[in-house]
Order: structure tokens, then sequence, then C-alpha cells
């Protein structure tokens, strides 16, 4: 089963990548971007068939080593297959 977790700083974190990006941007004149907040996205096959439990499991890996949850959120998503 394909898990998709998505990872981005909390509001109110500095995100200086983003702020980088942003500046690049707009120095390249790509003006109509607002802000740019960078986050990582990891792609997980797991070795379940039931969502509810895959949803547990990578919650308890998100918690353990994947995110920082001091700073950063997450979310989990099942890919249509």
């Amino acid at each position: 089963m394909k898990v998709i977790v998505n990872i981005q700083l909390k509001n109110g974190v500095l995100d200086p990548q983003g702020k980088a990006v942003h500046h690049a941007l707009a120095s390249l004149k790509f003006n109509e971007v607002n802000e740019v907040r960078i986050g990582k996205q990891i792609i997980l096959d797991i070795a379940e068939s039931d969502k509810a439990s895959a949803e547990k499991r990578v919650t308890v890996m998100c918690e353990e080593l994947l995110a920082n949850t001091v700073i950063e959120d997450y979310t989990i998503e099942f890919p249509a297959c």
C-alpha cells in the first residue's frame, strides 16, 4: 500500500529556505508569488492492506522519526491506485 506523508513547518516557524526561494523567484520577475513555504514529501510502500492499520503505523512513524512535531505538522494521504 502506498502512503504519502507531507511534512511542513508549522505556521509561525521561520522558513529560511522558503524565504530564499521566494527571493529568487522575485529576482526572476515572478512577482505574483506572495509567499513560499518549503516542506517535504515522503512516499512509503508498506506491507499493509488495511487502511486504518496503515494510518496508525504511519502516524507512529511520523511521531517517532519522520517529523519533528515540535516545529512541523504532517498529513497522511492514501493515493488512489
